[in-house]
């Protein structure tokens, strides 16, 4: 009898031991799954900041191209008015200016 006991403890230890394996098992999956759901949360934040980025981006680049081009107008507006300041003080010398 006592090969017998020592067989069924042993049956009901590797019985235990399977349940415990199983159990550890399904929560390690739980957890992975998760961190899995956790991270793909994350990364979709992280894609909406970029993209939100670009579109900063994109817009900050329309208003440099306005910029550039209203720059370029004042520019020539400069160029057209130093060109009739010259020809004035070539005709007239003082020409009504500040006396400098």
């Amino acid at each position: 009898m006592t090969v017998e006991v020592g067989v069924l403890i042993s049956v009901l230890s590797v019985i235990i031991a399977f349940l415990g394996y199983s159990l550890n098992k399904s929560k390690a999956i739980k957890s992975d799954g998760q961190e899995s759901a956790e991270l793909k949360a994350e990364l979709g934040y992280i894609r909406r900041g970029v993209d939100d980025i670009r579109i900063d981006q994109k817009a900050s680049e329309k208003q440099m191209q306005v910029f550039g081009e209203r720059v370029t107008l004042v520019e020539e507006s400069n160029k057209s008015l130093h060109k009739r300041v010259d020809k004035i003080e070539g005709n007239g010398g003082n020409g009504g200016g500040s006396g400098e």
